[in-house]
């Protein structure tokens, strides 16, 4: 996937030479061109969502003003909030410009996935990066298929872009071959999809893209580049004789926050690669400035791991900031008592008084009303309800409140509550940080979206000639 020793084009659609052995130099063009053209970007490079909006529609608008594509992070909000940004995306760029939503599954709530897509669907969204999916769902082949067709020779082709983030070959497998006819019937007989619709969709790979993500910010199966990227690249191989349309390309993710890292992901074969924890430490990123602060100045070792509030009870695992807040203890000991206990009153009076003091800073009563009420306020009591006659239920709730309130402490910059801060991030932050160690990108104000990927991808160029590294390109690319 390594590619062409044209310079870096000021468009996108500069011409390329596939499949030709050429040797690299700073300027050299990276990855998959047929990527680049797709997405409509000068480098083969994503800036990933990152939830609450955190990849915000500044970050999205910054990436498409200056020929680069980005993702807004949708996790967590409201189809109304979600609604507000697709407005403000549409009146800051022109008609037709390259852009992203990520679509996040929610194993608890299929209507409200179904509904994010419907909305996507009637605002002309194109893109959609699919993340925390361990199967195919009846939404996202909505997604996918809406509007598929034929070319003139009668081949499919699929209306939107799927890029797909995975860390296990099975959910990969799914990604690569075409939706379950089951899937396509019930939304033929919904009047979802017409006939013609789901007909070329069934000759189609789900994905269009598949993003292998190791070991990253947030949630993470700790999973290793150099073993996940040639298997899932393998599988796609493997697979692509058994679909039509386009091969699907396969990228990186995960620890990218140096030329190097980016170099080493395009030697072991990525199409393209995306950033996610460099990004949260930008101007455009809508988190506060203490949470900037405070990333500007980690080191590769100022993470660690804790509990997943929205995955609590199945103990799935994100990766967080350590230093400069107590959350990752602190979550790493509410999951512990979870685990240990079958309703709240059988954690000892002691352990109560200590959470209510540190990490709840309010009573237990207290916080079980805004959780009746949160539910209450987004349209469903009844997971209220029913968790007032399920004592371990209400004590997950409860539980996993302090989670909630640990993000809108970091995204509000509450200062008299830093020591809960919850900060999604990986060690790629700190690799960063010592990467513009002395420069004028030390600072985090002068760290615009487009200036920390021209960076990587420009000094990912340089790493392989250096290197005197040659490779041939990807001809699936």
């Amino acid at each position: 996937a390594v590619s062409s020793a044209a310079p870096v084009p000021p468009a996108a659609t500069a011409p390329q030479t596939d499949g030709a052995r050429v040797a690299h130099r700073p300027g050299t063009v990276l990855g998959s061109a047929r990527f680049r053209e797709v997405y409509r970007t000068r480098h083969a490079y994503v800036a990933g969502s990152m939830y609450q909006g955190i990849a915000s529609t500044d970050l999205v608008v910054r990436m498409a003003e200056n020929g680069l594509f980005g993702f807004f992070g949708t996790g967590g909000l409201s189809l109304t909030e979600i609604g507000a940004a697709l407005d403000d995306i549409e009146r800051r760029l022109p008609p037709g410009a390259a852009y992203g939503m990520n679509l996040l599954h929610d194993m608890a709530d299929a209507e409200l996935e179904r509904a994010t897509v419907e909305l996507f669907l009637r605002r002309g969204v194109r893109f959609v990066e699919a993340a925390a999916f361990t199967r195919v769902t009846a939404p996202l082949v909505l997604f996918r298929a809406k509007g598929a067709h034929r070319d003139a020779g009668g081949g499919p082709v699929a209306a939107r872009q799927v890029l797909a983030k995975v860390s296990r070959p099975e959910v990969a497998r799914q990604f690569l071959a075409p939706p379950a006819p089951e899937l396509l019937a019930r939304l033929v007989a919904e009047g979802a999809l017409t006939r013609d619709e789901a007909a070329v969709a069934a000759e189609l790979p789900v994905a269009s893209d598949l993003c292998v993500e190791s070991d990253s910010g947030g949630h993470t199966d700790q999973g290793v580049a150099l073993a996940l990227v040639p298997t899932i690249r393998r599988l796609r191989e493997h697979a692509a004789p058994a679909t039509g349309g386009e091969p699907v390309r396969v990228g990186a993710a995960g620890g990218i926050g140096t030329p190097e890292a980016v170099a080493a992901c395009f030697l072991l074969g990525a199409d393209f690669v995306l950033t996610g924890s460099v990004n949260q430490c930008s101007p455009q990123a809508s988190t506060s400035d203490a949470v900037k602060d405070l990333l500007a100045g980690l080191d590769v070792q100022d993470v660690a791991y804790a509990p997943a509030g929205d995955l609590f009870e199945i103990g799935s695992r994100v990766q967080v900031v350590r230093r400069g807040t107590m959350f990752p203890a602190r979550a790493n000991q509410l999951h512990d008592l979870y685990r240990r206990h079958e309703r709240l009153e059988d954690i000892d009076a002691r352990t109560l008084s200590v959470l209510e003091r540190t990490c709840f800073r309010r009573s237990v009563a207290e916080v079980w009303e805004e959780v009746v009420r949160h539910y209450r306020d987004t349209g469903r009591p009844q997971i209220a309800r029913d968790a007032e006659r399920d004592p371990r239920r209400r004590m997950a709730l409860v539980l996993r409140w302090y989670f909630a309130d640990s993000t809108r402490a970091a995204l509000d910059g509450a200062k008299d509550n830093t020591a809960n801060f919850q900060i999604h991030c990986g060690p790629a932050m700190g690799a960063f940080n010592r990467l513009v160690e002395g420069t004028a990108l030390e600072s985090w104000r002068r760290r615009d979206v487009d200036a920390i990927a021209d960076l990587l991808m420009t000094g990912a160029a340089g790493v392989l000639a250096a290197a005197g590294t040659q490779a041939v390109s990807d001809p699936l690319s």
